[in-house]
């Protein structure tokens, strides 16, 4: 095999990636289609009730699609990733680096919705939020805090990773970063799941324990819907009546914010000297951006999402 035809059958491989991630998307949308069709025949009320909507979504975008995208991926072969221990000091060092991109990544989002907002002249929903504000908090737990951190990490790290690994870390990590960020679909979560995808590449790669990150997305999900309630609640009965409860709840969470925003900031210092012991890259490409990137699967699965997030704020 020549260089040409090297190029070729790596570029093939990525776009194999790119579509059976974009096959899933579309498979989940059709899922989505069909049942609420099937529910409005049944009773349309049922599809204003949003713990009604929450489940159907976790449903048609993790479940359901599954089989299918598992087949697919199952066509690539698998690199097995060395498994690593590590300590308590270790992980709680990478919570706080969870975390603290989690809150980069909301600020970097809030900031780019503000000026898209600005400059249309009309709010852009967070429909995250929405879903978060109006629906059960134990729905919340389950699905936002359980089931959607066990789902994405075995899908945007497990099979991703597994089957690009032999292109180096630099390229896992990168890909499953981007993959993760569009597939969610819309400019609120783009940046912070960008950031956070591509460190849960990088814990998955480390350790060789899918667990780790699932433990990692459920703590990030727990705070960001679970707690964020919760705090809510607190701000605005304190407000009111001063309830000393709710003080040290606010001035608990206040602490706990500070203290893992300092221990992230030093760890994102530390990550620049960790390697990946035992680790060797088996495929070098000499352009990596033109072969992981520029291939009819990938630009396609780019293109679909990327209006989708155009949707979402346009409509």
């Amino acid at each position: 095999m020549n260089i040409g035809e090297k190029l070729n059958a790596h570029k093939k491989f990525f776009s194999k990636i790119g579509a059976n991630y974009l096959i899933m998307g579309i498979t989940a949308i059709i899922f989505q289609i069909i049942i609420a069709n099937i529910i409005s025949l049944i009773n349309p009320q049922y599809l204003s009730d949003m713990n009604i909507l929450a489940a159907l979504s976790s449903l048609c975008s993790y479940i359901l699609p599954f089989p299918v995208f598992y087949w697919l991926m199952k066509k690539l072969d698998d690199v097995k990733i060395e498994k690593n221990r590590i300590n308590v000091k270790t992980f709680i060092l990478y919570i706080g680096i969870t975390l603290t991109l989690m809150w980069i990544g909301n600020i970097l989002g809030l900031i780019i919705t503000m000026i898209l907002s600005g400059v249309m002249q009309t709010d852009i929903a967070n429909p995250v939020q929405q879903l978060i504000n109006n629906t059960d908090i134990w729905l919340n737990l389950a699905i936002i805090s359980i089931v959607a951190p066990i789902c994405e990490e075995i899908l945007f790290r497990k099979f991703l990773i597994d089957k690009t690994i032999r292109y180096g870390a630099k390229v896992s990590i990168i890909l499953s970063a981007i993959i993760f960020a569009f597939f969610h679909g819309n400019i609120n979560q783009f940046f912070y799941t960008f950031l956070m995808g591509g460190f849960f590449a990088y814990v998955y790669i480390k350790t060789g324990k899918i667990t780790y990150t699932i433990i990692l997305h459920a703590i990030v999900n727990f705070m960001g819907s679970v707690v964020s309630l919760i705090l809510a609640d607190s701000i605005m009965n304190f407000q009111m009546n001063l309830n000393p409860v709710d003080g040290i709840i606010i001035m608990t969470y206040a602490i706990v914010l500070f203290s893992f925003l300092i221990i992230g900031v030093y760890g994102l210092t530390q990550i620049k000297k960790a390697k990946f012991n035992g680790l060797k890259t088996q495929i070098s490409l000499k352009n990596p951006f033109k072969t992981v990137y520029l291939n009819y699967g990938m630009v396609v699965f780019i293109i679909f999402f990327t209006c989708e997030m155009i949707y979402q704020i346009i409509g």
